[in-house]
């Protein structure tokens, strides 16, 4: 006698993380977790929405930061072209994780905002919102009606087309972006934990959740929102010191709420 169950469609979004996965297995990735204090930083988006009457995306401001301290070590994005060579890319191009509403469903949507290096939190909210607003704004819906059609296809030749685009760094630019960000642990509000990662690029940073925790400030303790966050870098490319350069940079920019001095 079978057992009560429900027998569902497998939703072919989920088979395109299913490949990425598959190919994500293939690198080389070392793993680091860190904990970034972001008092200072939600205050100050308070405030602005308080002033302004709109919420400014706590995304954009991490994306910024993200952004800002890749610039000053830009080899943390750099994809090996052939055997002996890497190139590496001056614009950071940030893919990120935006939900959308697709066939009255809810759906995450691979969003890449270009040249985030060079732009203000404004800016990376503006777009941010726009693509939850109109989902057609992104470039990336055009790629996902291609792979409605593409994901039917068997593995083999799924991987050969994606081994195509993954070994032609401008291309996989154009497609992917330069870095990525996930921050989809943050809906789960107050809870503490990391979430361990499987990217396909050379830097990645997921976010965890926030929440109070004790802190020593000046030699007090005191209670602060702490930030729970992963990167992940593939170890081919880039070594511990560089990484953990980075992680602390960009501990000391979210830590600072840089890119919200004009947001008051």
């Amino acid at each position: 006698m079978k057992p009560k169950q429900t027998i569902r469609p497998f939703p072919i979004s989920r088979q395109a993380i299913s490949d990425f996965n598959r190919l994500a297995k293939e690198k080389n990735l070392i793993h680091g977790i860190s904990e970034f204090d972001v008092s200072k930083a939600r205050i100050l988006i308070q405030k602005y929405e308080e002033q302004s009457g709109e919420k400014l995306s706590f995304t954009a401001f991490i994306l910024y930061c993200m952004a800002k301290a890749i610039d000053q070590n830009k080899n943390l994005q750099g994809y090996r072209k052939g055997q002996r060579k890497v190139v590496v890319f001056d614009d950071v191009d940030v893919t990120t994780i935006i939900e959308i509403e697709l066939e009255n469903k809810r759906y995450p949507l691979a969003h890449i905002l270009r040249s985030a290096n060079q732009r203000d939190v404004k800016s990376l909210h503006d777009e941010i919102r726009q693509v939850q607003s109109n989902r057609e704004s992104s470039r990336s819906m055009g790629y996902w009606k291609f792979m409605k059609y593409f994901l039917h296809f068997p593995w083999f030749i799924r991987r050969l087309f994606y081994k195509s685009i993954l070994n032609n760094p401008e291309r996989r630019k154009e497609i992917s972006g330069t870095v990525s960000l996930s921050a989809v642990g943050m809906v789960a509000s107050g809870l503490s934990g990391w979430g361990i990662n499987q990217p396909n690029h050379t830097l990645s940073v997921a976010l965890g959740g926030i929440s109070q925790k004790a802190v020593v400030v000046d030699g007090q303790i005191v209670s602060r929102e702490v930030l729970d966050l992963t990167i992940a870098v593939d170890h081919d490319i880039v070594d511990g010191v560089p990484a953990a350069q980075f992680l602390a940079h960009f501990k000391e920019l979210v830590e600072s709420a840089a890119g919200l001095e004009n947001h008051k």
